[in-house]
């Protein structure tokens, strides 16, 4: 628990996914750094646009935050968790997820 919001990891997102469980997945990057890769299915809410689209975010489904190291997320889980979002911010964001991808290979 940091700053009142749940961590997970890459691995634990790979396994849920694989499952075939329905993940709100928000990525908070740039969309020239999304252009470049990113999960499947996440819809880019840039950090800078997180607080005036709040109303694109369903409060009743937990999101998981994902950003290119885990703390611009942190940032953006910390916002919305102040804002009783239900979130989990994915540690070491799209390098670690980047990282046990080309691991798994």
């Amino acid at each position: 628990m940091n700053n009142g919001y749940e961590e997970i990891s890459p691995e634990e997102i790979r396994k849920r996914i694989h499952k075939g469980e329905k993940l709100s997945i928000i990525d908070v990057r740039e969309p020239q750094e999304v252009a470049e890769g990113t999960i499947p299915d996440a819809e880019n809410i840039p950090l800078g646009e997180l607080l005036t689209r709040l109303n694109n975010i369903d409060k009743d489904k937990e999101h998981i935050i994902v950003c290119r190291s885990g703390n611009r997320s942190g940032l953006a889980s910390e916002w919305l968790t102040d804002r009783s979002y239900q979130v989990k911010n994915m540690t070491g964001g799209m390098l670690k997820w980047n990282e046990e991808e080309q691991d798994m290979q």
